[in-house]
């Protein structure tokens, strides 16, 4: 008897002709980006609030939350599964008959003539690869291991909104890409802890071409690290991203270091500053070079904040003249020779406060801005001993 094809269906005893859905375990960009906005909504959920600062894990999701905050894309995507309004109002475009045409991403739209069996269309671009990588390779730390790292990230965010530190665009990575610095990639901030660079040279027509590459130590802000080669991680940031400079303060330093004025073991002691006063008294603004010679642990611009408050600068603002970075410094000894050197010249007049107590300042000189540059040049280089100041000639005589 022949058989039917149902015959022949029905009869599959071993279910070779059973077909299952192929499923793929590979996730897609969209994809992780909604999971890890699951896990703020389960936080959510648990806690009854947003998450904060207070711990490793609360801080890498606030910083996850602020980042998905700032993106209107990712807002768009993950409004639909915004259960506790933590994206607030959204607008979703709604898209024309052509952007839908447009975006057609497998190509169900294209006529046999774009269905050559030689064109790789959805074969992943080298960027989308490295992006890949560079979520994969990622694993938790733990909270002690994370903790100092915390605290430096922490500092960085500080010294951003005060603006000591400012972000910069990553353009050349092999150049800007170095261990030590702080880099914000896809609005995470990373820190770059090392890397272990290899050269290797290729043999081009147009000429020798020296290509580095390695595996590194990358710490993110969220609490994970990763080993993320050279080359992946510079070309996100270049792609997304950004170099956090580093606080003028350092950067000066590093200055000092490298033009062998200072060496590491040299203490930094302050600033020595000459400041003008912007007074309207009379007895005191009809003086011609008055300066007030001093010194400052800190930034001389957060020592001057309440000079109209304070007797020592007249009780009036006053205006940075010129400042000396200062390393190995006595200051006791130095405030002295100061006084003593030009003792013939200090500002001699008495101020009130409000409560009408006499104050006589002891800082402030009557002697030309070259003057004051050269003795303080003097002082730092020791070769102040030779000199002395000559109020006749208003010029520095040797002794």
């Amino acid at each position: 008897m022949d058989k039917t094809l149902d015959d022949i269906f029905n009869d599959d005893e071993f279910g070779l002709l059973d077909v299952k859905p192929k499923t793929s375990d590979i996730k897609t960009d969209e994809d992780r980006l909604i999971d890890s906005f699951q896990e703020i909504n389960n936080f959510y959920e648990k806690n009854k609030r947003e998450p904060s600062p207070i711990s490793m894990s609360e801080y890498g999701l606030l910083s996850r939350l602020r980042s998905i905050r700032t993106n209107e894309k990712h807002k768009a995507i993950l409004k639909p599964f915004d259960k506790y309004n933590l994206l607030g109002y959204v607008e979703i475009p709604k898209p024309t008959l052509s952007e839908i045409f447009e975006d057609d991403d497998f190509g169900l739209l294209d006529d046999d003539s774009d269905l050559s069996i030689h064109t790789f269309k959805h074969t992943p671009k080298q960027e989308e690869r490295a992006k890949t990588d560079f979520v994969a390779q990622r694993e938790p730390m733990s909270e002690k291991d994370f903790r100092k790292y915390e605290a430096m990230f922490q500092q960085v965010h500080k010294e951003l909104k005060e603006g000591k530190r400012k972000l910069k665009s990553f353009d050349v990575f092999e150049e800007n890409l170095k261990a030590g610095y702080f880099y914000i990639a896809d609005g995470i901030m990373l820190y770059l802890e090392s890397a272990e660079i290899t050269k290797e040279f290729k043999k081009l027509k147009s000429g020798d071409r020296e290509r580095i590459d390695g595996r590194t130590l990358t710490i993110f802000e969220n609490g994970t690290k990763s080993n993320l080669l050279f080359r992946s991680l510079g070309k996100l940031i270049q792609r997304n991203g950004y170099l956090i400079t580093d606080t003028e303060e350092y950067i000066e330093n590093e200055l000092f270091i490298n033009a062998g004025l200072v060496s590491d073991e040299d203490v930094k002691s302050g600033w020595i500053y000459v400041l003008k006063s912007t007074s309207k008294n009379p007895k005191i603004s009809g003086i011609k070079d008055l300066y007030k010679i001093g010194f400052s642990t800190s930034k001389v611009e957060n020592r001057i904040k309440k000079a109209s408050k304070e007797a020592t600068y007249l009780f009036a603002d006053a205006e940075i003249v010129a400042s000396y970075k200062c390393y190995n410094l006595n200051v006791h000894n130095f405030e002295n020779l100061i006084q003593r050197f030009f003792a013939e010249v200090c500002l001699n007049i008495d101020i009130y406060d409000k409560k009408n107590h006499r104050i006589s300042p002891r800082e402030w000189f009557v002697v030309p801005l070259p003057v004051i540059d050269e003795v303080i040049k003097l002082i730092i280089s020791g070769g102040i001993v030779n000199y002395k100041y000559d109020t006749t000639t208003k010029k520095l005589v040797l002794s």
